[in-house]
């Protein structure tokens, strides 16, 4: 089934909240891979417009603000878990060019 908001098909729940709410997940959340120096830059920019939400729509604002207290986002995936890998203990090889006493 497809979501769509104001024209736009919204593929994820990331993207639908985007579409619906007007605002920037990233920009309250963050990315995993962000330096201090592009964090600070970002929060600065994000309690502006946290400001600006307050005043024309505080229930958004109230989640906006939300997300500024969770863990930053993590890389998208594509919807899929992770395969799990088997680490198996190492045989035993005998090294070559070495002799085995009987």
């Amino acid at each position: 089934m497809k979501t769509i908001v104001a024209g736009h098909v919204a593929v994820t729940a990331t993207e639908f909240i985007e579409l619906a709410l007007g605002i920037d997940l990233g920009l309250f959340a963050g990315s995993a891979t962000e330096s201090e120096m592009e964090r600070a830059a970002r929060l600065d920019v994000a309690h502006e417009v946290l400001a600006d939400l307050r005043e024309s729509d505080p229930e958004t604002a109230a989640y906006a603000a939300s997300l500024l207290r969770t863990l930053p986002l993590t890389t998208p995936t594509n919807g899929r878990r992770p395969r799990r890998t088997v680490r198996r203990p190492a045989k035993s090889r005998p090294v070559p060019g070495s002799a085995v006493a009987a």
